[in-house]
């Protein structure tokens, strides 16, 4: 059996690193936004090219708190809009709504599950105040067309990145740096996970940053000073030991996983099995490794039967759920296709090639 993902052994590679960190930890006896959390602040700020950095409790409170912070400064107001791919997971559009925003859903691309730009263009309207384009499965968005739709129609833009740390356009710059601001999750199976919970903002705009600091902390600068209604949600000072530790090695994993996606696109020749529209470049870092198949019931028994992991992402579009039903009367064919296709394929840093070559194998005899 390979399995899908072995967090595990993902994380054992780090075991005498991550013992000492949670050693050092413990002895400081200073548990919550400590000296852990301002390093990776610093180390993270760095690595993605901005000037600051904040961790914060999760990757929905980042999308979350940006957005609220914008609102405090002036730049949002509750009900403007916000364009949203309508094929992303729940959070990004939680984070729209939790945030007293107008989530618009805008259809997919089929050829990179990312934003359909003439779709995106069509729903700006009076009340369109930002575009959140989601790097779906580790993939950029096309961010120069989105930047040049944003200038000409004053509009912010914030990137979901919870699923691509590291991924860089062609211009050598990364996720977390193509925006005005960025959210980032660490959940523990992104290329970049923590081993529990945890998130962070990346920007440039100071202004943001510095009222972000204070809204995750209840609002304050000063200890029981609230300036603000704030939130409780900072990054755990464990978890940014172990994100301290991980850090340096996420660009040799991530192109491990380009490498593995490169075998995969080559080696599979089935005409049955749609791939990921890639071009070779940095520009995706495959969080995921997600294929498109029409009978996904009957490739999934057929992947059952011969010992090959896998997982749905995502199975239900978000216009479908039951928590968002203000928007089941909307249609978005391409995005319902692709949730109805769509299923990810073992990849991982650590997939042995005998492993790789196999998933080769039993996919071509699918």
């Amino acid at each position: 059996m390979i399995s899908f993902l072995d967090l595990k052994a993902i994380n054992q590679r780090f075991d005498a690193e991550i013992q000492d960190s949670f050693r050092q930890f413990l002895d400081s006896g200073y548990y919550i936004l400590g000296n852990q959390v301002k390093l990776f602040e610093a180390n993270f700020a760095r690595y993605c090219g901005t000037t600051h950095c904040v961790g914060v409790g999760n990757g929905l409170d980042a999308l979350r708190l940006i957005l609220e912070g914008y609102k405090i400064l002036g730049k949002l107001e509750e009900n403007d809009e916000v364009l949203v791919a309508s094929n992303t997971y729940i959070a990004t559009i939680l984070a729209i709504k939790q945030a007293g925003l107008k989530p618009v859903l805008v259809e997919a691309d089929l050829e990179n599950y990312n934003f359909h730009l003439a779709s995106l263009k069509k729903n700006i309207s009076e009340r369109t105040k930002a575009i959140m384009p989601v790097h779906l499965y580790g993939q950029l968005s096309p961010m120069e067309e989105i930047f040049k739709i944003s200038k000409e129609n004053n509009l912010l833009v914030i990137e979901d990145a919870a699923q691509a740390h590291g991924a860089k356009n062609n211009e050598g710059k990364l996720a977390g740096n193509l925006g005005d601001a960025a959210g980032f999750s660490f959940y523990p199976t992104k290329n970049l996970g923590a081993l529990g919970d945890a998130g962070a903002i990346t920007t440039n705009d100071d202004a943001l940053a510095e009222v972000i600091k204070k809204l995750r902390n209840y609002g304050t600068s000063t200890k029981y000073v609230n300036e603000l209604l704030g939130f409780n949600s900072r990054l755990d000072e464990l978890q940014a030991t172990f994100l301290n530790v991980k850090l340096p090695t996420l660009d040799a994993d991530n192109e491990i996983r380009r490498a593995i996606a490169k075998k995969y696109i080559s080696g599979i020749k089935n005409d049955k099995i749609i791939f990921p529209n890639y071009d070779g470049s940095e520009n995706h870092v495959f969080h995921l490794f997600a294929v498109r198949v029409e009978n996904r019931n009957d490739f999934i028994d057929f992947l059952n039967r011969n010992g090959i992991g896998h997982l749905i992402h995502y199975p239900i579009p978000p216009h479908k759920q039951q928590a968002l039903s203000e928007f089941s009367q909307l249609a978005f064919p391409i995005a319902e296709k692709i949730h109805n296709q769509i299923i990810s394929i073992p990849m991982s840093p650590i997939m042995t090639r005998e492993e790789v070559q196999n998933v080769i194998s039993v996919l071509n005899n699918y």
